[in-house]
């Protein structure tokens, strides 16, 4: 056998070095993903979460699931508390950095209908085919419906989701709603045509309403307003559906008053100044 045929046999040292590169992508990508998956557990469990916990739901192993926690707590992005590990300081400076103009605006308004009604006050924003809850003001009750930041829900079952849902064009909804509408509680609307006769009725009100179509025992009402960067927002107030029935009526004058305000603010800041 020649020289020559025995070098093609052999890996150049340019070869071993892109192996090795590749390789070392390859573990960058898979901690990336495991503490992905870590922090989304932690962000559906704002009380807390153990480290078997965490492993339990991120399908991790516990000796994994302590070493990516450990770095991420040294980087601010986890915090350890009494009653488990919660999102950390740093974690929480980049979402509220990746605040829009529009959602800044939006605070003071949620604010101040949380105050005013006594319950937990949502924003949420379209993201593909499920609505996501972006900030949140929760009420000063011991009962109270709260959902954590970051967290999809499916549209067609949640107030803010049909809230959405009716504002958008036939091409735009035929786009993000799903053939198949799951079903969660016995209240969940799976027939399509019965959607689309509910989405006529919030087209004509304004208000969407979640009775206990997602959750059983929590009701909600919700109302969509578009961003100036065309982005869809949605308000909404969830509540225990014991609070809910029979004060539909308050519930719906007091958040069709708020996005009436946010409209009409979005409106000045867009009217330019006379000279």
């Amino acid at each position: 056998m020649s020289a020559m045929a025995k070098n093609n046999e052999l890996p150049s040292n340019n070869d071993a070095r892109d192996g090795l590169k590749e390789s070392n992508r390859a573990v960058d990508v898979q901690v990336i993903s495991r503490a992905a998956h870590i922090l989304n557990a932690i962000a559906e469990n704002p009380t807390g979460l153990s480290l078997a916990q965490i492993a339990a739901l991120s399908s991790l192993s516990r000796s994994t699931v302590h070493r990516i926690v450990v770095a991420l707590c040294r980087q601010d992005f986890l915090r350890a508390t009494n009653s488990g590990y919660k999102l950390g300081p740093a974690f929480l400076r980049l979402a509220d950095a990746s605040r829009s103009n529009f959602e800044h605006l939006i605070r003071p308004h949620l604010l101040e209908l949380s105050h005013g009604l006594r319950e937990t006050v949502d924003l949420s924003e379209l993201t593909g085919n499920t609505i996501t809850f972006i900030d949140q003001v929760i009420a000063p009750r011991r009962l109270r419906a709260v959902s954590a930041t970051g967290v999809s829900f499916p549209l067609h079952c949640t107030a803010p989701g049909k809230a959405v849902l009716a504002a958008l064009d036939d091409r735009s909804l035929a786009r993000v709603l799903s053939d198949r509408l799951e079903r969660f509680t016995p209240s969940t609307i799976t027939d399509r045509d019965a959607l689309e006769a509910d989405l006529r009725e919030i087209r004509r009100t304004g208000v969407a309403y979640d009775r206990e179509e997602h959750t059983l025992g929590i009701c909600a009402i919700g109302s969509a307003l578009r961003a100036p960067h065309g982005s869809w927002y949605a308000i909404s107030v969830p509540l225990p559906a014991q609070r809910f029935y029979g004060q539909e009526t308050r519930l719906v004058d007091a958040l069709s008053d708020t996005v009436e305000r946010i409209i009409a603010q979005q409106v000045d800041e867009e009217t330019p100044y006379s000279t």
